[in-house]
């Protein structure tokens, strides 16, 4: 580290390399981070900042040209209450904008996979509205208040009696605008602190979210998710005004009522022409902006002006006979939704399968890159899963605990309250689901565990050949360490299960539109003596409450996450992956963070290399934000840039889940960006962590030729089996956290520091393979 350069404007200045590392999903303290009592933050603010060692404090054996920094983004995912509420609500949204970018690579635009993820997501928040209607103007306006046991004690709903039917369904749909406008801040929630950093000039995409993840302004989405967010909230009101009309139009047809309505289908047909559009188009010739904003405001002044044209119509009309029965339209637009959304579902199988057949890395990919229709199905089975959970519920309560039950006649001779009959099957699959997954996993789990044990008995005994009797039992448990980190990898077919199980869930509820549907099925069985319907009422009873309690699993898991190290990664994980990715199919999802964390990162790293060199270090998560950054980064800056990657599930989860974005050719030309100054540490305990290219031990060949297959280097974990003549205890099992304590790392950032010296010869193939 003695080496010098002469800046432009004259002077010697000793060459500084910083290392910058960037913590993973679990997050930590900068202190932990740099391993320094005191710490003090030169960039960047509360939510993300950048901090380095206060000098004069602690002590360090490195070069002074040797500079260590780090860059702390975890409070960029919110707070324990926050994310849990978030995880829970949000949740189907999430995976279904996870799914457009778990696309196999084909080598060009994503296809028809774009427009129909951003149609599925469509029909997820219309879903979202008629339960949010189901629950308010269905059972308690219509069915709820002219039933006088419904009302008995229940001073909180009988002054709703006193209304006329019209303003009484008008007043109960201001509720669903409500719960639209919660659904806005939720995903909005913080986002001017996630997606707000600033573009550089010139960073402005020029096509849409199935685009390389290395374009110019990527991470700069922010008027893609307002134009769809204008979109979303058209369509949550169209299906409200719908829902209102279909109801007047069975009652009082009148032609202003029929003109209403002709409008609202009118409204809903522009929002699926503008879902289809690209949102992102270069018009040649003409000055405006690369995001197509035409039509979105006429479309969210339209939207709005005719929902208050239809509240105002209802509250105004006529009072019709008393109402009985179930909504008039409700069932059936809960029933054509869901074939609407299988329709969609198989669509997108198909083109997925089209897509996967010209994809040269379809068979390494996860899923044999299916992944894309396996997240779909999961959106929407979370989402009639809720909504079935919240309707039912609802109607419990109201009908004083009863279950809904067609073939059940009150005393007074009149019908219980009655939800529709697709969210009693939506619960019935929910529970056949659940259970059939389960057993799927657990019979994984046990099938592989031979097959896993033999390869972790290789890799202990390789490792600590001939351990003395009393190391055995210590070397049996990291045997089971190692065999339960490779579980993942074997839990493929438990997802395929799930399609195959959600599609035809889906696809059998959706039959109800031809009369041969759970529907028709109901009626029959409710025909007969009603043994049988009310069996069936029990068992969907029994799938309501698994669908509860796996909603409060998820907010128990979420809560429990912050007390367990284990269970916090876990978590963190799959809420990390699922904002990773920006909000180009649906805006209500959760912000994405990485869109402020990698421009930042970008931008602090090349002004860093304006001054010597930069080793971007990046454990877990960390290394995903680190190469993205890198991929980021102008030509100027790369000759001056190494990665250091530890812990990373670069290859392991995102070269297998999203193979357009981060498959193996993205990142082969990311180490011929940076001239293989790439170091990649991992461990066989890790569960998240692995190779990025060749898993190959110490000392032994790696399986692919040239400098990729330097970059990878195993560490053995735990250093040994036995009790040090100075200790007592065995070395502990790290696993994934942490690295930079090992003194493989300092190694790794010693050698890079090297190859970023000025005259070295990092880039090539003899400098690689120094550094191994």
């Amino acid at each position: 580290m003695n080496r010098y350069r002469r800046l432009p404007e004259g002077g010697d200045v000793a060459y500084e390399v910083v290392e910058l590392r960037v913590h993973g999903v679990s997050g930590a303290a900068a202190e932990t981070l740099l391993d320094h009592p005191v710490v003090t933050r030169v960039a960047g603010d509360d939510n993300a900042g950048f901090y380095r060692p206060r000098p004069g404090f602690g002590v360090s054996d490195r070069p002074q040209a040797l500079r260590v920094e780090a860059y702390r983004w975890g409070a960029l995912t919110a707070g324990g209450a926050v994310r849990t509420a978030s995880l829970l609500f949000l949740l189907p949204f999430m995976l279904v904008n996870l799914a457009v970018w778990t696309r196999p690579a084909t080598g060009g635009a994503g296809g028809l996979i774009g427009p129909l993820c951003r149609l599925l997501a469509a029909t997820l928040t219309a879903a979202f509205t008629l339960s949010v209607v189901g629950v308010t103007v269905d059972l308690v306006g219509w069915q709820c208040v002219p039933y006088q046991p419904c009302l008995r004690g229940r001073g909180y709903l009988s002054w709703l009696g006193n209304l006329p039917l019209g303003p009484r369904l008008a007043l109960l749909a201001l509720v669903p605008i409500g719960a639209l406008r919660l659904l806005w801040w939720l995903g909005e929630r913080s986002a001017r602190v996630f997606e707000a950093f600033p573009a550089a000039r010139g960073q402005d995409r020029t096509s849409g979210g199935e685009d390389r993840i290395d374009s110019p302004g990527f991470w700069n989405d922010a008027l893609v998710v307002h134009r769809l967010r204008a979109i979303h909230v058209a369509v949550g009101l169209g299906v409200l005004d719908a829902s209102l009309l279909a109801t007047l139009v069975r009652l009082r047809p009148t032609p202003a009522v029929h003109l209403i309505f002709g409008v609202t289908l009118m409204l809903l047909a522009t929002c699926v022409v503008l879902l289809l559009r690209p949102a992102r188009t270069v018009p040649a010739g003409q000055g405006r902006g690369p995001v197509d904003l035409r039509g979105i405001r006429p479309l969210r002044i339209g939207a709005l002006a005719l929902t208050a044209l239809t509240l105002t119509y209802s509250a105004v009309a006529v009072e019709p006979a008393p109402p009985y029965g179930q909504l008039p339209g409700h069932e059936g637009a809960v029933a054509g939704l869901v074939a609407v959304q299988a329709v969609l579902l198989g669509a997108l199988v198909a083109a997925t399968l089209h897509q996967r057949r010209r994809s040269p890395a379809a068979s390494s990919s996860w899923l044999g890159g299916l992944a894309t229709p396996v997240f779909a199905a999961m959106a929407v089975a979370v989402s009639y899963g809720f909504a079935a959970a919240l309707v039912y519920r609802v109607a419990d309560l109201l009908d004083r605990g009863d279950i809904p039950n067609p073939a059940r006649l009150d005393r007074s001779g009149a019908p219980p309250l009655e939800p529709p009959v697709s969210y009693r099957w939506a619960a019935l699959a929910g529970l056949i689901t659940v259970l059939v997954v389960a057993a799927t996993a657990l019979w994984r789990i046990a099938a592989t565990r031979r097959q896993r044990r033999r390869m972790a008995e290789e890799i202990v005994r390789r490792d600590f050949p001939n351990p003395p009797p009393e190391a055995l039992p210590r070397r049996a448990d990291v045997r089971e360490i190692v065999a339960r980190s490779a579980i993942a990898e074997h839990l493929g077919p438990v997802l395929t299960v799930f399609l195959v199980l959600s599609v035809v869930g889906v696809a059998v509820v959706a039959l109800d539109l031809v009369g041969i549907g759970p529907a028709e099925l109901s009626q029959q069985l409710a025909g007969t003596d009603g043994a049988v319907a009310t069996d069936l009422a029990l068992v969907t009873d029994a799938g309501i409450y698994v669908i509860g309690l796996v909603g409060l699993g998820i907010v128990v898991l979420g809560l429990f996450s912050y007390r367990s190290e284990e269970t916090r990664r876990t978590v963190a994980a799959i809420w990390d992956l699922g904002t990773f990715w920006p909000r180009t199919v649906h805006p209500f999802a959760p912000p994405c963070y990485a869109e402020r964390a990698v421009p930042e990162l970008a931008k602090r790293v090349a002004a860093l290399t304006d001054h010597g060199g930069v080793i971007l270090s990046g454990h877990s998560h960390g290394s995903v934000l680190a190469a993205a950054t890198l991929l980021q980064l102008p030509s100027r800056a790369l000759p001056r840039v190494a990665l250091l990657t530890h812990g990373s599930p670069l290859h392991r989860v995102y070269a297998r889940l999203c193979p357009a974005f981060f498959g193996d050719p993205i990142l082969t030309e990311l180490g011929d960006r940076i001239g293989w100054r790439w170091v990649n540490l991992w461990r066989d305990t890790d569960s998240v962590g692995g190779p990025i290219f060749s898993a190959h031990r110490p000392g032994q060949q790696p399986h692919v030729t040239g400098p990729a297959g330097t970059v990878d280097r195993r560490l053995r974990d735990p250093r040994g089996i036995t009790v040090p003549p100075d200790d007592t205890v065995p070395p502990p099992v790290n696993r994934h956290w942490p690295y930079h304590t090992d003194e493989a790392y300092e190694t790794a950032v010693r050698d890079l520091a090297r190859r970023l010296e000025p005259g070295a010869d990092g880039g090539s193939a003899a400098a690689v393979a120094r550094g191994a």
